[in-house]
């Protein structure tokens, strides 16, 4: 059986003309004598739409009862692109994931896949069926209706690539695939061909919005190849997979940038054992995501600056629970919004001298600060203000020929 998964995302079916063309897309592959699994997200909106009425119910609103209520939004995609497929004459129906089932573990609003039972999709498949699986969602151990995260189709997608032994996984968007940085922010940029999961894992992290974090490394622990293309456009996507079944002669791969960046600033922490953990502890309990961190120590080995990043929504929170913080003792709190971390990224760099001072050369020339330095085997980050943010990019993507 030649089985292949195709995820549609919520801009893929968020009209009913949209959803037809989804239905034609299906339909093509069926033609190809494809076994098709399709997975689809909410039509765009709806889940926002949804979590606003939760929030107008209750500002503590049950994270059970989140669950079922936003879960109803891919219920409703795949009844439609099902419905359309039957009238094209296909045998299709929806699936929703407890039905299967597709078991979870972890907590309600953000539960992870470890089982699917492959029974029933089989046997479908092999009557000809094409079963359209409700996306971001499970069952967990109390039969409870659970969902695993913002964008977790993907990760659905991925997991029933694997456990089906799919030869393909197709995730289709609003875009044409991966591109060598923010096409919207750089007329320039360019669409990659083929990229490694360690490449596309540092820039959905840093800012990508093409998929989830958590689904390239369900990806990458699988080893699921995943081909990411428009829905509305017939080009060939970027083929995510692994570093050995690429050829690229670029030692940076692409360049990402964030825009809601804020700094903080600790002057003059009394240096001590556990003083690091006593700072980002309770930020950590308040759910506040901390990214780059640099520490400077003192002369005299007694103090040290501390300075870390954090998304600006979470700032005057950050803010309270440093100032209240009693187990620590500084001297001033800096705090500077309108901060833009950008990011070089490839697997090049790891035998290639030199791509740290031509990224800082580059940024000099064009006049641009640095105000912190963040990196990895594959990934050189640096913070800037934010004014200075396409300036940065026209720059180094021109430094690393991802013009050509």
């Amino acid at each position: 059986m030649k089985i292949v998964v195709l995820k549609f995302g919520g801009t893929s079916v968020g009209t009913i003309s949209k959803i037809k063309i989804v239905a034609d897309i299906i339909a093509g592959y069926k033609r190809k004598k494809f076994s098709v699994i399709v997975v689809s997200s909410a039509m765009s909106g709806v889940t926002n739409e949804l979590i606003k009425k939760s929030e107008a119910i209750s500002g503590n609103f049950s994270d059970a009862e989140y669950d079922v209520l936003v879960s109803s939004g891919e219920q409703i995609a795949c009844s439609l692109i099902a419905g359309r497929l039957i009238h094209l004459g296909y045998n299709a129906r929806s699936w929703l994931a407890w039905q299967i089932p597709i078991l979870t573990q972890g907590i309600h609003k953000n539960s992870r896949i470890y089982d699917i039972n492959k029974k029933k999709i089989f046997n479908y498949l092999k009557k000809g069926g094409v079963p359209i699986i409700t996306g971001f969602q499970g069952i967990n151990e109390n039969e409870r209706v659970s969902t695993i995260g913002r964008g977790g189709s993907d990760a659905s997608a991925i997991l029933l690539a694997k456990f089906l032994k799919a030869q393909r996984c197709i995730i289709y968007t609003d875009v044409e695939g991966v591109y060598t940085t923010d096409p919207n922010k750089l007329s320039r940029a360019r669409k990659i061909k083929e990229i490694s999961y360690e490449e596309m894992l540092e820039m959905a992290s840093l800012g990508a919005k093409v998929m989830q974090p958590v689904s390239i490394q369900d990806a990458r622990l699988n080893r699921i190849n995943i081909e990411v293309k428009s829905s509305f456009i017939k080009k060939p996507g970027t083929l995510i997979t692994k570093r050995k079944n690429i050829i690229n002669n670029k030692i940076i791969t692409g360049i990402s940038s964030t825009q809601n960046d804020s700094k903080v600033s600790l002057i003059g922490v009394k240096d001590k054992p556990g003083v690091a953990a006593s700072i980002f502890k309770p930020l950590s309990k308040n759910s506040i995501n901390v990214d780059m961190v640099v520490q400077n120590i003192s002369a005299n080995g007694k103090e040290t600056d501390l300075t870390f990043t954090i998304k600006t929504e979470d700032l005057n929170k950050t803010k309270k629970i440093v100032k209240a913080n009693k187990d620590i003792k500084f001297r001033k709190l800096l705090l500077k919004k309108n901060v833009s971390k950008i990011s070089i990224i490839g697997v090049g760099m790891i035998t290639t001298p030199g791509v740290t001072f031509r990224m800082f050369q580059t940024l000099a020339k064009n006049k641009i600060n640095i105000q912190v330095i963040s990196t990895s085997e594959i990934k050189i980050s640096v913070l800037i203000d934010k004014k200075n943010t396409k300036k940065a990019l026209i720059a180094l993507h021109r430094e690393f020929k991802l013009d050509d």
